[in-house]
């Protein structure tokens, strides 16, 4: 204690206080980016549960492809952590590695555009019910290109987070909820002079969203003074190969293990499908939920990111475990809360997106809320698993956690949520609970991980 009675700051005060600082940006952001998707389940779910089932299905194909092209640019924000670790005043390496992983994005995307122009018969070859797949492809048809500028923008926030200034891409994000619930709700009822187009016009106002948050994000980072010294697209179209490989070679994996757990998802949704289609649109409602709260974990984890990256560049060990274990503590004690949340307040919540008063909805509200128990029951793991992936990032650690995630989400949780769905005949429930042990595997591995990552040889410069 000072002689006037204030406390003595210590390392892990200040790191708490660097990690929120960091974290509660990027997390307000997610929490954007998720109130778009939400915006559109509200919206379609007005229209109907079908259509919010057809859209459902599109969408999860598309955010599929969308989640693996975001985790290749990710590569990018450790790579910038630690240059900045290492050098303070980085100019040059920052703007490379960021165009880059822009040219990474570009790469990803239009064989993606290809594969996604052909929604409806990959969903009728999975099964799906040809009607839903036909307007799920329609859905696609529009929404698909939402996708590039999804990632230079997400290219771009990563860069402003690695010098832990992201406040700037939460006013775009803010920004984007608003313009995407204005075009959407005008282009899919038909109001403010627009065309009623339903699912077709959801899509038209996602893409148009997205276009419009990269370009904000373009022009706040060529303008404003702290990051127009970087030039970032300056000579845009010269080539970094070494630098492009990197991108790759860290991104690879990342994408890999986020694709595995957002499909393992995707395939649960599959699977409703086969079951009904109330059981997708409960699966639609009680999934979008535990989105937004998975929106702090997921911002906390990127913090971790950038703390331990930066820590790793100095070569400060102890720096490493208070970054990483300060970003875990916070989102697991927040997932808990919002565990006790799910648990005590259900029907109000589903109350959002459905009227549990409207006899159309009597078969989907109660299995909303069964699965919806299940998923507040996985929030302490989920939080787990995600903040302890991106801790294990910030020290460029990406191959091993992918393995991970392949045997935690598809090897053991789809197994058992299949044989409860399927073969016991828990239907959806059953699969929930696959969800939920799966994420768990994953949480105790990438912990565990972190805790030997000396005598695993990470720290190891």
């Amino acid at each position: 204690m000072h002689a006037r009675g204030t406390i003595t700051p210590t390392p892990w005060r200040d790191e708490i206080r660097a990690t929120a600082s960091l974290a509660w940006p990027l997390i307000l952001t997610n929490l954007t980016q998720s109130l778009i998707q939400a915006t559109d389940v509200l919206l379609l779910g007005r229209v109907g549960a079908r259509t919010l089932a057809a859209g459902q299905l599109g969408v999860n194909l598309f955010v599929a492809f969308l989640i693996f092209g975001m985790g290749l640019v990710m590569a990018a924000s450790p790579m910038m952590a630690k240059q900045l670790g290492m050098r303070r005043h980085s100019v040059r390496d920052i703007r490379r590695t960021v165009r880059q992983a822009l040219w990474a994005a570009t790469a990803i995307t239009v064989p993606v555009w290809l594969v996604l122009w052909n929604t409806e018969p990959i969903l009728v070859a999975m099964g799906e019910d040809p009607s839903l797949s036909a307007d799920a492809g329609h859905f696609a048809h529009t929404l698909q290109w939402a996708m590039l500028p999804a990632l230079y923008y997400l290219v771009l926030r990563s860069f402003v987070a690695a010098l832990e200034q992201p406040r700037w891409s939460l006013v775009v994000g803010i920004s984007g909820v608003a313009c995407n619930a204005i075009i959407n709700y005008a282009l899919i009822f038909g109001e403010l002079g627009m065309p009623a187009l339903g699912l077709t016009g959801a899509g038209i106002g996602t893409t148009i969203t997205n276009i419009f948050m990269f370009l904000a994000m373009v022009v706040v980072v060529t303008r404003h003074k702290r990051f127009r010294r970087y030039h970032l697209f300056g000579r845009f179209w010269r080539p970094d190969w070494e630098r492009f490989r990197e991108i790759w070679r860290l991104g690879l994996p990342i994408a890999v293990t986020l694709a595995l757990e957002i499909t393992v998802f995707n395939a649960a949704v599959f699977l409703m499908g086969l079951i009904g289609a109330e059981s997708v649109a409960a699966h639609a409602i009680a999934l979008q939920l535990a989105a937004l709260t998975f929106m702090v974990p997921l911002g906390l984890s990127q913090a971790a990111t950038v703390r331990v990256g930066l820590a790793f560049g100095r070569r400060d060990r102890e720096g490493v475990g208070r970054a990483g274990w300060t970003a875990f503590a916070l989102g697991v004690a927040f997932m808990t809360l919002m565990a006790l949340v799910m648990l005590s307040f259900p029907l109000q919540l589903i109350g959002l997106f459905l009227n549990p008063a409207d006899p159309a909805n009597v078969i989907v509200v109660p299995l909303a809320i069964s699965f919806l128990f299940v998923a507040a029951l996985f929030q302490i793991v989920d939080g787990a698993q995600v903040v302890g992936a991106g801790m294990l990032r910030g020290l460029q650690d990406t191959k091993v956690p992918m393995a991970y995630a392949g045997i935690g989400y598809w090897v053991i949780g789809l197994t058992v949520g299949v044989w409860l769905a399927f073969s016991l005949g828990w239907q959806g429930l059953g699969i929930w609970i696959g969800l939920a042990t799966g994420l768990a595997i994953v949480a105790v591995l990438m912990i565990a991980r972190w805790v030997r990552r000396e005598r695993l040889g990470l720290l190891d410069w």
